[in-house]
């Protein structure tokens, strides 16, 4: 539940919008496609998790299998990562907010979710898998009733806006310009936005470490993940391309909402209003919860300050919640100031450090196998299926999708700025390996992680 509370979010809720303008229908060919990507990169990371479940999984893994800088540019970057996830989910919640109180400023209802949020992480883990499990029950039910719901109507052909909307069926799919309105180019541009809406997935990673019997319930959620996944995103997007003719969604609203909106189905609207801000929440509170452990992992490994590693009497890594929140809370300052184009840069800036996220674990999970030999490999109970041919898909298909963010204005920023980023952290790891050499520090814990015992 906390993968899927990751996922399932503003890049589902309201960035869908922006993919059907680029692509058309063809923005379900591009979930399918997308999906089957990160299984196999969750694949590869619950491998390496399900013989090792450690919290901050990432920066351990590229720590242990491939050497210390990984683990210090992995662990950082991965921080970086939900910090502009959680600052596009808060630079989206000002229009969810707006929809029924369009006099309060966007910045506002930002301020005030980061509060919340923070809360919720400071009351216990328990209570934050509580919150989390609410959180995602609400927005599966939504989408899982929405895509029942859009069945019918569009079974029975109900249409209470004849002469806005066409009536609802599963030619619209086609019948406006083909399946590929946008050609080629709109298709692979679309894989952009289809990727960042699955950004998340990987957090199965992070709660191996405070997850009871990991061996068992990783595994299962994985291999679970991509069916639900696939339904969510495929299935709610045949509904709203079916009801909704992809050149009449506007943007202007979650296409989840102005779906029912335009058919006229009163109370729906409002209904599909709050899941999408809890759907944004709950991807919030995933990543203030995964960047807590990550900064706590980092601190343990001796490359993070030692103040992050403190943990409160409720097995909370206190300071990481904290200084994670201190940084989340610029998108506050970022939307007050620059709010028309607040979500698509953050957007792609997250993005490209999730690319670098997904590549290093793939990467790593090539030199995991190879420090294992493939005779402990092949005695390996949850394999990454098709090798290294899967991991080499999965890199050029990465690759792919840079290219398509260089060739775009929106997107070309963060491609220049991604580089720039992992130089900075690079140049970071040489100072502190000159400052240790000066003044030697203890080394880290053979087991750079925390263990289980201790954060619980």
């Amino acid at each position: 539940m906390i993968a899927i509370g990751g996922s399932i979010g503003t890049g589902l809720f309201y960035g869908s919008a922006q993919g059907i303008a680029l692509s058309g229908p063809a923005i379900v060919l591009g979930y399918a496609l997308c999906g089957v990507v990160m299984f196999l990169i969750v694949r590869a990371l619950g491998e390496m998790t399900v013989r090792e479940p450690v919290a901050g999984a990432f920066s351990h893994f590229a720590y242990k299998y491939w050497s210390p800088r990984a683990g210090f540019v992995s662990g950082w970057n991965y921080w970086f990562n939900y910090i502009a996830v959680s600052m596009v989910e808060l630079a989206v919640v000002g229009a969810y907010v707006n929809y029924w109180l369009p006099g309060v400023q966007p910045w506002l209802s930002a301020a005030f979710f980061v509060a919340a949020i923070t809360a919720v992480n400071l009351l216990g883990v328990k209570a934050f898998g509580e919150f989390e499990y609410w959180f995602a029950m609400i927005k599966v039910a939504a989408i899982v009733g929405m895509i029942v719901l859009g069945a019918v109507i569009i079974a029975l052909g109900i249409n209470k806006s004849p002469g806005t909307l066409p009536e609802p069926s599963l030619a619209h799919l086609w019948d406006l310009g083909g399946f590929m309105p946008g050609g080629m180019s709109g298709f692979l541009m679309v894989l952009v936005v289809v990727l960042f809406s699955y950004g998340g997935t990987e957090l199965i990673g992070i709660t191996a470490g405070e997850a009871e019997n990991p061996h068992r319930t990783i595994p299962q959620a994985i291999n679970q993940l991509i069916i639900r996944f696939l339904i969510f995103y495929i299935g709610s997007m045949t509904v709203i391309l079916a009801i909704i003719p992809w050149d009449r969604i506007d943007g202007q609203l979650s296409p989840f909402v102005q779906i029912f909106q335009g058919i006229g189905l009163s109370g729906a609207p409002h209904v599909l209003n709050f899941v999408v801000l809890t759907a944004a929440m709950s991807a919030y509170n995933s990543a203030l919860y995964s960047n807590a452990r990550m900064l706590h992992a980092l601190s343990d490994q001796g490359n993070a300050p030692k103040y992050l590693s403190r943990i409160s009497g409720n097995g909370i890594p206190l300071a990481g919640v904290l200084t994670s929140t201190g940084v989340t809370s610029l998108a506050v300052l970022v939307v007050f100031l620059w709010p028309e184009f607040a979500f698509n840069y953050l957007l792609s800036i997250a993005l490209i450090a999730g690319i670098v996220n997904w590549t290093m674990i793939v990467v790593t999970h090539g030199k995991f196998r190879r420090r294992l030999g493939a005779e402990e490999t092949a005695a390996s109970p949850f394999r990454l299926p098709g090798g290294r041919f899967s991991a080499w898909g999965v890199l050029l298909f990465m690759a792919l999708v840079i290219v398509q963010m260089a060739m775009s204005d929106t997107y070309r920023t963060a491609v220049v700025a991604g580089p720039a980023w992992l130089a900075g952290l690079l140049i970071a790891y040489a100072v502190k390996q000159r400052r240790q050499a000066v003044v030697p520090e203890p080394a880290p814990p053979k087991d750079s992680a925390p263990s289980r015992e201790r954060m619980v």
